[in-house]
């Protein structure tokens, strides 16, 4: 018999219109999520563990961080097999891609949730849950990272993103692609990720900013984040990682002054890369900056809070956001 953990944090998932105004709030726990499987689980235990009741949009680092752990001490414990977590969809690619840097095992770790509250009658959350049961008992599961499983596909947390506010095929993995699917009994790996780096954080660090560039952005912003004590910023900027002139110039002095400045693209496939001066990226490769790769600016933010949270200095985030970006 193979044993699954499932932990539940509320999500659209958990969640049914209640109160006066019908809002629709998370206030379901593991016990009605697990008597709402249509789906045989032939060989499968599912053991619950509800973590909390909220929708992921009020989630923060803390929280997510929190989240990380527990998976980790679940892992721990020979006779968990996997886990699976029930999540809301709004930050679950963090809460997922958080879970990736952090847990340790190689036993699956996969997220999962719906696009239709509970009470819905075409609710997506009970296939969901079944399928992301199946996914982290099979062996071929294993040495995955964390992933996300939603529709029947499943994908690789650093890469996956939610790309529709409300279709339940949401989730993609742009130019990436998922990992496999899980059709029925089947669970398929088309790929397999790459070597994954884990690491040992006692705390997160909350106070990572993430700044993205439109025509004409001023240096307001980053300055605004700067005196106000961040600890790092990320700048989702053009193409292939160019700055505004005006921004290039207040990042030499951020960093100069000792706050770290991360580079990510806006567009959501590629890597930035710095190539462009008259106050593009290579101007701001001079001015201190941290390239990203291909990590989107959410990802980028991750694990720059992992990084701050583990005691790594700026020549330490530099030396782990570039080999992580790719």
């Amino acid at each position: 018999m193979t044993t699954i953990r499932l932990i539940t944090t509320g999500g659209t998932i958990a969640s049914r219109p209640g109160g006066a105004k019908a809002d629709v709030v998370a206030e379901l726990g593991g016990a009605e999520l697990k008597a709402s499987l249509h789906d045989p689980l032939e060989g499968i235990a599912v053991e619950l563990d509800d973590f909390c009741k909220v929708g992921s949009f009020a989630i923060d680092l803390p929280l997510s961080f929190a989240l990380a752990r527990r998976i980790a001490d679940h892992l721990e414990d020979p006779g968990c097999d996997g886990v699976v977590v029930t999540h809301g969809t709004d930050t679950m690619e963090e809460s997922a891609y958080l879970a990736d840097l952090l847990v340790a095992s190689d036993k699956p770790v996969v997220f999962t949730g719906a696009q239709r509250s509970a009470d819905a009658p075409d609710t997506d959350g009970p296939r969901n849950i079944a399928n992301a049961i199946r996914l982290a008992a099979a062996p071929a599961a294993r040495g995955l990272g964390a992933m996300i499983c939603f529709e029947g596909d499943f994908h690789a947390a650093r890469d996956v993103t939610k790309t529709h506010t409300s279709r339940t095929d949401t989730f993609r993995s742009g130019e990436h692609g998922k990992l496999g699917e899980v059709d029925d009994a089947v669970v398929a790996v088309h790929r397999r990720t790459g070597p994954r780096k884990v690491f040992a954080a006692e705390r997160i660090e909350e106070d990572v900013e993430l700044i993205k560039l439109a025509m004409g952005s001023s240096d307001r912003l980053i300055r605004a984040a700067a005196a106000g004590g961040a600890k790092a910023i990320v700048v989702e900027a053009f193409g292939r990682g160019n700055p505004t002139p005006a921004i290039t110039a207040a990042i030499a002095e951020i960093v100069a002054a000792g706050t770290p400045v991360i580079l990510c693209s806006r567009c959501p496939e590629g890597r930035v890369k710095p190539v462009y001066g008259n106050g593009g990226g290579k101007d701001a490769e001079r001015a201190g900056a941290i390239f990203a790769g291909d990590l989107s600016g959410v990802k980028a933010r991750l694990l720059a809070a992992v990084l701050l949270g583990a005691g790594y200095d700026m020549a330490g985030l530099r030396t782990e956001v570039s080999a992580l970006g790719r």
